[in-house]
């Protein structure tokens, strides 16, 4: 339980970060976005997926996270968290092919990243020493 907590607070900060640091702005959906994000990704992460699939449907998942939280952020908050309506191939403005792209590639170092901390934190192979 410790980890999962761990990892969404880790997720929310880190997706809050990112968005400040791109857009300038971020909202506080956005920090529960990131981290239901990152559990996800360390729960991919976890599969005997490839890397590329991994990363793909990580990259779907986050695309489909964004494109919830900005639909209820719109209704029930009545508040337009971003607009990609001026990007091509955009769905309501909320999210489009060419962030999803990009998301692929950051999922891709994310799950390639956890699945190293796991190798060697948690599971570190013997030394030749041990025999």
């Amino acid at each position: 339980m410790l980890e999962w907590t761990s990892l969404f607070f880790l997720g929310g900060g880190a997706y809050a970060a990112l968005e400040l640091a791109w857009r300038g702005t971020t909202h506080w959906t956005m920090f529960l976005a990131g981290g239901a994000c990152l559990c996800l990704l360390q729960w991919l992460a976890a599969r005997p997926l490839p890397l590329a699939a991994a990363a793909c449907t990580g990259a779907a998942c986050v695309s489909g996270l964004e494109l919830a939280v900005g639909a209820v952020c719109r209704v029930m908050l009545h508040t337009a968290v971003w607009d990609y309506t001026g990007e091509w191939g955009n769905l309501a403005g909320l999210v489009c092919p060419k962030y999803t792209l990009y998301w692929f590639l950051l999922c891709g170092w994310v799950i390639f990243v956890l699945r190293c901390v796991e190798s060697t934190v948690y599971h570190p192979q013997k030394s030749l020493s041990d025999g």
